[in-house]
């Protein structure tokens, strides 16, 4: 099938339903492709004079859409996500648009479910679901892509690992940081058994502070 398509920049826009529509022109040709919202944006401030996009063809009910990225690794999780049960393409999209390719493979990696619930369509239940049917197939692109290591033995209950997650965030920690961090700490005997968030919380810092 089609991998990529490499023409000249036409219109770029959101239509009525909010869906982004990116119009290129391939040797005379207008293709309609939808893009994540982020994409669109800046695609619309820059106006490049050519593109390259990757894409893929989906077709529900007969009828056919592209939808474009603007990496090959986009496009394979963009695959990936299609597959689970109940994720279609519209919240495919809107996952890569809200968390970006290396947030939502974290996400995914270490269970993070609610990083998964931050888009707009996913519940739970679907976080979970995505969390299970892809957190082994998605283990690999940690390396390939250089991703900090994840948080995947970290067992606190969601509402402490979120306290303890809010306070790193807001003390200026990136998200790959902070889940390098508790998965560490996760091995070391004295966190094991601890609730108490502040425990976590200093020894990140402290962890954070030497690496």
């Amino acid at each position: 099938m089609i991998q990529f398509l490499k023409g000249a920049y036409e219109t770029c826009g959101p239509t009525p339903q909010g869906r982004w529509l990116l119009i290129l022109d391939v040797n005379g040709v207008g293709y309609e492709i939808q893009i994540a919202k982020r994409w669109g944006a800046d695609l619309q401030t820059q106006k490049p004079s050519s593109l390259q996009v990757f894409v893929q063809l989906q077709i529900r009910e007969e009828n056919p859409r592209l939808y474009g990225f603007s990496s090959q690794a986009e496009r394979e999780l963009f695959g990936q996500l299609v597959a689970v049960t109940g994720v279609g393409a519209q919240l495919a999209l809107a996952l890569l648009d809200t968390l970006g390719l290396e947030g939502l493979i974290q996400a995914v990696i270490t269970g993070n479910l609610n990083q998964l619930c931050k888009t707009p369509g996913v519940g739970k239940k679907s976080a979970e679901r995505l969390a299970l049917e892809l957190k082994d197939k998605l283990s690999q692109w940690r390396a390939v892509l250089n991703l900090a290591p994840g948080a995947e033995g970290v067992s606190l209950p969601p509402n402490l690992l979120e306290e303890v997650e809010l306070t790193l965030v807001a003390l200026g920690y990136s998200e790959m940081e902070i889940n390098g961090a508790l998965s560490y700490l996760a091995q070391q005997g004295d966190y094991q058994n601890s609730a108490d968030p502040e425990t976590w919380i200093r020894g990140a810092v402290v962890w954070l502070s030497r690496s």
